[in-house]
This record gives structure tokens, sequence and C-alpha cells, in this order.
């Protein structure tokens, strides 16, 4: 019995791999887990911005990166992943040159949406020439959208130029023109018209006796009543026929009357007398 035990176990140590074999599984099994590894963290994809080509570093757990593409209008990367882990894990590397986020000149936290929602997600490292990204995605994510401020620096993006359209310039062809004569115009002559001499005559002119001063008629107070300056002598004022007519008519009526009053005196008293003649008689 105790010979046969012995035989048994003889032929399970005898089953059991050797110390040799153990070691080349275990440095299989190793190079497996670095080329494995070696394929996760050497992933790189290429993106065009505006004719311009960068390359993206990224490393990918779980996650299988299909696309990288830029928006330039809404300055965003749009990244189209397979996620087959629970949960998987995208770290991706961004050139400051290519992408970045920054606000008055300083750092700014980069958007980023996971089929819609905001994910958790961490800057793992920062330095002047890039910014490095470490974003959590649940199992069956589709689309990471990464948005940022600007795409490269105004120096390294090419400027486009818009296109000028010049006028077309019109070709005209020339018409031969028929010259013309123009008939000479006769020289009119106007004649100037002469001027008459117009008399000067005061606006005021004054009656006799008086003068005008200042512009107003004034006695002339340089002769006597009754006459008047005339040639630097002083003259009888001449009487004029309205004032004449008057007094000729006053003598005459003076004179009717009283001859009237003596043909009447005489006419009575030769009737009073041949009254007294008549009384006598009888």
């Amino acid at each position: 019995m105790r010979s046969q035990g012995m035989d048994a176990q003889s032929d399970r140590l005898g089953r059991m791999p050797s110390l040799g074999s153990l070691a080349k599984i275990s440095i299989g099994l190793i190079l497996i887990a670095i080329v494995s590894s070696a394929f996760v963290y050497a992933e790189t994809s290429t993106v065009n911005v505006n004719g311009v080509s960068y390359d993206v570093d990224y490393t990918g757990t779980g996650v299988t990166v299909s696309s990288i593409t830029a928006d330039a209008d809404f300055i965003s990367l749009i990244i189209e992943v397979d996620v087959t882990g629970s949960p998987g894990t995208l770290e991706i590397t961004l050139d400051r040159n290519f992408f970045d986020s920054v606000y008055q000149g300083e750092d700014d936290d980069f958007i980023i949406l996971v089929d819609g929602d905001e994910p958790e997600y961490s800057e793992t490292n920062t330095s002047d020439q890039s910014r490095t990204l470490s974003i959590s995605l649940p199992f069956g994510t589709e689309e990471i959208e990464i948005i940022g401020s600007q795409f490269g620096s105004s120096e390294d993006m090419p400027v486009e130029e818009e296109e000028v359209t010049q006028p077309e310039e019109e070709v005209t062809t020339p018409v031969e023109e028929e010259e013309v004569i123009q008939p000479e115009e006769e020289e009119v002559t106007i004649p100037t018209p002469i001027e008459k001499p117009v008399d000067e005559k005061p606006k005021t002119e004054c009656g006799p006796g008086t003068i005008l001063k200042d512009g107003v008629c004034i006695l002339d107070e340089r002769c006597g009543p009754g006459t008047i300056l005339e040639d630097g002598e002083c003259v009888a004022e001449p009487v004029t026929e309205s004032e004449a007519v008057p007094q000729g008519l006053g003598k005459q009526l003076v004179i009717g009357v009283v001859a009237g009053f003596i043909i009447a005196g005489i006419v009575g008293l030769v009737l009073a007398i041949m009254s007294k003649a008549s009384k006598s008689s009888k």
C-alpha cells in the first residue's frame, strides 16, 4: 500500500510544469502586455484645420477612436469613439499651437460633452506647449465634443483672403464723328443808352414871402411886410388875380348901395312934394 501511494505522488509531480516552463510563460505574458500597451499609448490621429494638418496623440483604455475632426465654426473637436470598457478612459494631448482654451491671456477650462452630457474629466498635465485631458466615458459612448476658444495662433493660422472681383472695363468702339462746321457768330453791338440830364428841382416849393430851410417853409424875414426878396433886392409882393377880384367886387357893391339910397331919397322927396301940392289945391 505504501509503495502504491508513493507511485501516485511521483506521477503527480511528473505532470506539473517545470520551473523553466513557468518562467517562459511569464516572460511571454510580460511581452504580450508590453506590446499591447505599446499599441494603446502610441495612437495618433491627423486633424485638418483650414488647410493646416496637426497630429493629435491620445490614449484609449477600453476605448477605440474612429476619427477626430475639427469644427472651425464652433471651435471644437469632434471625436467618434466606441467604448467597450465600463467605464472607458480617453487621455488626449492637445498642442497649444493647434487647439487651446484661453480667456484674457489666461488658461480657461475646456467644455467637454459626451453624447450631449458633461462627463467627469481632469487636466492631468499642463505645459507651455500642450495640455493633456483625461476623460471618463460610460459604456456605449459614441461621440465626444471638446470645445475651446481658438485653433492655433494668429501667426500660424492662414488668413483667408477675400476674393476681390475687379469690375470689367467696358470696351467702347470709337465712333468717327462727322466734323460739324459751326456758323460764325456775328458780333452784335448793343448801343449804350444816353442818359438825359434831369433838372433837379427841390422836392418842396415854398410860396412867395417864404423860404425853404431844413426842409420846412418859413417866413422870409429879410424884407418888410408886403415885399419879397428878388435878385438880392426887396420888391413889392405881386398881387394875384384871385386876390384882386374880391377887392373890385367890394367897391362896386358899396357904390351901388350908396346910389340906391340917393335915388330912393330923391323919389321919396318928389312924392312928398306932389302929395303937399295936391292937398293945397283942394
